[in-house]
């Protein structure tokens, strides 16, 4: 029995450094005895290779050796682009 391979979906919140996005992943659940739905938000540093993805966009990451001490997700796509505007 292997070991499932975490993924993610999240937003580019930042694409300031080199090779390096900070994504945010969203999640909601609802509270196992009050029933009212839970909000959560994490920032996770992922490595981008060729430095594609830009603040706005939906991309797809999944888990990684420790690539830095903050880095262990790798982005494997981007999903969806920012409209530009103006």
């Amino acid at each position: 029995m292997g070991r499932k391979i975490k993924e993610r979906i999240g937003e580019v919140v930042s694409d300031k450094m080199d090779k390096t996005v900070v994504i945010c992943i969203k999640r909601e659940f609802t509270h196992p005895l009050y029933g009212k739905t839970i909000r959560r938000k994490k920032n996770i540093k992922a490595h981008s290779e060729d430095n594609r993805c830009r603040e706005g966009d939906i991309v797809r990451i999944v888990e990684t050796r420790p690539l830095s001490k903050d880095k262990h997700w790798r982005v494997v796509e981007i999903i969806k682009r920012r409209e530009e505007v103006g």
